[in-house]
């Protein structure tokens, strides 16, 4: 984790690269509650046994699920100690999946600290996250996010 003391030395360190979070295991149950709480119960994701005999031979993680890891990720890659008082998520400019996550895959993210844009509403935070799967050439995807930090 890479620990600033203020939005100052986060401004100073655009364009770094912060680090790698430890790896998280995707499994069956991940899986299926995404499916459940988005509505997506397609057979790739859920249905272990169409799976084996599908494309990946065993079920995959959502797309979306894998993107939705970069809340995760993001606390555990970065920590200010005079913290802003709100920190919003304010969207993604690009998003490419490289690669399925089949179930039982561990996965991690590099982050890069890609610029930090002082506005009327505080500052806007870009991170560019490389989420990599454990034994993989190619990652997952990677995401331009961004992130607005009022003070």
């Amino acid at each position: 984790m890479r620990v600033f003391a203020d939005i100052d030395e986060v401004v100073a360190a655009q364009g770094e690269h912060l680090g790698y979070t430890d790896w998280i295991t995707v499994d069956q149950e991940r899986i299926t509650g995404f499916a459940d709480a988005t509505e997506d119960h397609q057979w790739i994701h859920v249905d272990g046994e169409r799976a084996a005999a599908g494309p990946f031979g065993r079920t995959i993680a959502h797309g979306f699920l894998s993107l939705s890891l970069l809340a995760h990720f993001s606390q555990a890659i970065i920590r200010v100690e005079r913290k802003p008082s709100m920190s919003i998520n304010y969207g993604l400019d690009k998003v490419r999946f490289l690669q399925p996550v089949t179930v039982g895959s561990r996965l991690r993210d590099g982050v890069e600290l890609t610029s930090v844009r002082k506005g009327p509403k505080g500052y806007l935070v870009s991170t560019r996250h490389t989420v990599e799967i454990e034994g993989q050439e190619r990652p997952a995807l990677v995401a331009e996010s961004l992130g607005l930090w009022v003070p």
